[in-house]
C-alpha cells in the first residue's frame, strides 16, 4: 500500500516543483496615485497692494497673517495640491542689490538637497517687471521653483512654491510643472500699482 503512495507522492513534488517556473522574477514598478489636474483658467488678482497678477481659479490668494508677515505679503494656495506660493513685497530704497542678493542666497539654500538649480531671466519692458526665475532639481529640494520681480526702481517681490508635506518631487512632478505654468502665467500679467 505505500509502495502506490511513494510515486504518486513523487509525481505530485516533481509537478509542484515544475509549477515554480524557473524564469527571472521581475519587481513591478511602484505606483503613484493618477492625479487629475484642472482646466487652466485665470482670474485677476487686484487689491490695495502696489502689484496685480493673474492667478488659477483653482487657487486662493490669502493674505500672509503670520506674525513676521509685512504688508502686501501673501499666500497663493492650491488646496487640491497642498502647495502654497509664498509672495512677498518689499518696497526699493537704494536697497535693491540686497534684496536680489537675499533671493539668491535663499534658492540656494536648497542646494544641499538639489541636483542643479538654473535660472530663467525675466524681462517684461512694457510692464517694468524685470528678475529671475530659479529652477531647483532635485528629489528632496523643499522648494522646487522661486523667483523675484522689481520695477528696478521702487517696488520688489519674491515668490517661492513650498508643499505641505515631505517632499518628493520625483512623484510631485507632474504637480510641479502644472504648477510652474501657473506661476509663469502670473508673472507674465504681474503690473506694478500705485498705492
Amino acid at each position: 500500500m505505500i509502495r502506490l503512495y511513494i510515486p504518486s507522492l513523487f509525481f505530485m513534488i516533481l509537478m509542484l516543483l515544475a509549477a515554480c517556473g524557473g524564469g527571472d522574477y521581475i519587481p513591478k514598478p511602484k505606483g503613484y496615485m493618477r492625479i487629475d489636474l484642472p482646466a487652466k483658467q485665470y482670474k485677476l488678482f487686484d487689491s490695495t497692494c502696489p502689484y496685480s497678477f493673474e492667478y488659477p481659479v483653482y487657487a486662493k490668494v490669502n493674505y500672509d497673517n503670520d506674525k513676521n508677515a509685512e504688508p502686501y505679503w501673501v499666500n497663493l494656495d492650491f488646496p487640491k495640491f497642498k502647495g502654497r506660493v509664498h509672495i512677498s513685497y518689499k518696497s526699493v530704497k537704494n536697497n535693491l542689490p540686497k534684496y536680489a542678493e537675499d533671493a539668491y542666497n535663499l534658492a540656494m539654500k536648497h542646494m544641499p538637497k538639489a541636483n542643479n538649480i538654473d535660472n530663467e531671466r525675466i524681462d517684461i519692458s512694457e510692464h517694468k517687471v524685470h528678475g529671475l526665475i530659479y529652477i531647483i532639481e532635485g528629489e528632496n529640494a523643499a522648494s522646487p521653483y522661486q523667483f523675484f520681480v522689481t520695477d528696478s526702481v521702487s517696488n520688489f517681490v519674491r515668490g517661492a512654491l513650498y508643499f505641505n508635506f515631505a517632499p518628493n518631487n520625483d512623484s510631485l512632478a507632474p504637480v510641479i510643472t502644472f504648477i510652474k505654468e501657473d506661476i509663469k502665467h502670473l508673472i507674465k500679467t504681474f503690473q506694478w500699482k500705485k498705492v
